[in-house]
């Protein structure tokens, strides 16, 4: 299977327009990016295949929030990395093979997309089904931005980084039309449906820093 996209490339940044924030002079550091899901095309599906699942994942994350984003601190490059969580999407139909770009979301929507709202906030292939980000465990606590993330939110790594983050746009055909999952599904559970009805899979692997010292 192969994946291809007008708006992101292999080993290239993520432009700011699919971004959840974009860099900024000090003290802000941060603007907001246009947040905008990802041109994705799959093509040479297999004859097995019966429908998608699509995964965002960022595996640059600090293990360790001590130092994110605080000033005059950078968060050092051997620190432990963990996952971060950027979209699910499960039940994507066999007969869709390409989303444009903001077909299924556009712009940073505080408390989350779908939050409570899924069917006005969220636009997927019929019968889709979209899961929680990350964003859901980062924001809470906070009062402006606490709630429930579904489906997707973009880039943003931490502006004091030491490294830069790689985002793997991950897309997999399964030998099922369908696996048991509502809104709301978490990365542990689309893994464990998954599991041995992944029959291809593609990716694209972008890169973004919002630290100027970094390279992207």
């Amino acid at each position: 299977m192969r994946l291809n996209s007008d708006s992101i490339q292999h080993g290239k940044p993520v432009p700011e327009k699919n971004a959840f924030m974009g860099p900024a002079p000090a003290p802000e550091h941060l603007k907001p990016g246009g947040n905008a899901t990802p041109h994705l095309a799959w093509t040479e599906v297999s004859d097995k295949a019966q429908s998608f699942v699509i995964a965002v994942i960022d595996t640059d994350v600090p293990s360790k929030p001590d130092d994110v984003n605080v000033e005059g601190r950078e968060v050092p490059r051997n620190l432990p990395r963990v996952e971060f969580v950027h979209w699910l999407m499960a039940n994507i139909p066999l007969e869709c093979r390409e989303l444009a770009e903001g077909a299924c979301g556009e712009g940073i929507v505080p408390r989350g997309k779908g939050n409570g709202r899924i069917k006005d906030d969220l636009v997927g292939p019929p019968g889709s089904v979209q899961g929680l980000n990350s964003y859901t465990g980062w924001f809470k606590g906070d009062p402006d931005m606490e709630g429930h993330y579904h489906g997707y939110d973009g880039p943003c790594p931490p502006w004091n980084d030491s490294i830069v983050h790689h985002y793997h746009y991950h897309v997999y055909a399964l030998d099922v039309p369908s696996v048991p999952l509502e809104n709301g599904f978490n990365l542990e559970e689309l893994r464990d449906v998954i599991k041995g009805h992944v029959v291809d899979e593609a990716v694209i692997t972008a890169t973004y820093s919002l630290n100027p010292k970094v390279k992207a």
